[in-house]
């Protein structure tokens, strides 16, 4: 039995086309103060986490609007929603 060969998916396939924002930014406003998961979908996560973000990672805050989660921008250009309270201001 042959098996196909192995591959890494891009985040592409992971990350709805309209949570990329490109080109992803290179300056930030916040760091996660420890590891936390983040969400493509918008409004209260229903469905298990997209990812997880580590400890030290830099994104751009784009909207809180006072709640528990808000949407930020990292490195990769993933334009996902993360729990505020897990963000530190640079």
């Amino acid at each position: 039995m042959k098996r196909p060969e192995a591959i890494v998916l891009p985040d592409s396939s992971l990350i709805p086309s309209d949570c990329l924002i490109s080109p992803p930014p290179n300056q930030f406003t916040h760091e996660l103060a420890r590891s936390q998961p983040f969400y493509a979908a918008q409004g209260a996560p229903s469905e298990p986490p997209t990812g997880q973000f580590e400890a030290g990672a830099k994104v751009v805050l784009l909207y809180h609007d006072g709640g528990e989660l808000c949407r930020v921008v990292d490195a990769a250009g993933r334009y996902v929603g993360t729990r505020f309270d897990g963000l530190r201001k640079l």
